[in-house]
Parts: C-alpha cells; structure tokens; sequence
C-alpha cells in the first residue's frame, strides 16, 4: 500500500518546523551577543563584561544609533520563531488551519537562507499542490 504525500512527511514537516523556530531563537541569541558585544568594543577587551569595581557594563546604550533597531529586530525574531512553533504544533497536531497557515510562512521563510529557504521549498513541495489540499483536509483535526 503507497502512503499518500502529505500522510509520509506531515510528522516531519512539523518537527522541522518546531526545530525552525528553537533555531530562530537560538541563532537570535548568539547574534544579539556578538552585535552588542562588538558595537560597545568589549570583546577582547581587558576588563569585559565587567570593570574593575564589578559593575555591569551592557546598559550603556551610548554610541551607535543603529543600535536603537536592536529591539526590533529581536522582537520579529520572537515573532518569527514563535509562529514557526505554532505552525509546527498545527501540522503535528493536525489542525485543519495549520496547512494555510504552514505555507503562507513557508513563503517568508524563502529569505532565511540557508535553512529557511529549504525549509520553505520542502513545505511548499508537500502541502502547496492542490492535490495535498484534499489530502490534507481528510486527515485533519476538525476540533
């Protein structure tokens, strides 16, 4: 018996985008630190992260005005990693929303190169086809 498309890679489309969006954080995590760590000069630095009295130095928001986008750009990227989890918990879970919803951020994730973008073609190629539709909508969760 041949297992239908959309039945073989659902589970896996779903972890892959719950992985997506830890990613997403992670990846914003480490890059956070690095651009706040270079923009204030205190890597290799001899008293970084902390002076001589112990005092923290990371508040200071002096210097660089691009640094103002820094709250912005870690608030999409929360956004982001969390609507990657959400459509992975809908496709695992198998929320009748969760198809539309899977490939309208598959699209976004095109521009995230390299692992968004193969994410993103590996969703379309699953769910987009209108044959996946009608698959997709005989297994979903109604509730």
């Amino acid at each position: 018996m041949i297992v239908p498309r959309v039945q073989r890679h659902l589970q896996t489309l779903g972890i892959l985008w719950c992985v997506f969006g830890a990613y997403r954080v992670l990846s914003g995590l480490i890059g956070l630190f690095f651009l706040r760590t270079f923009a204030w000069g205190r890597f290799g630095g001899g008293d970084w992260p902390f002076n001589r009295m112990g005092n923290h130095h990371w508040g200071d928001m002096h210097g660089h005005p691009w640094m103002a986008l820094v709250p912005f750009i870690v608030a999409v990227t929360v956004v982001m990693a969390s609507l990657a989890m959400i459509a992975g918990y809908g496709l695992l879970m198998r929320k009748s929303w969760a198809r539309v919803f899977a490939i309208v951020l598959a699209v976004l994730a095109l521009f995230k190169i390299p692992f968004g973008t193969a994410l993103g073609i590996y969703t379309l190629w699953v769910l987009a086809p209108m044959a996946s539709g009608m698959e997709y909508d005989n297994i979903a969760d109604r509730s």
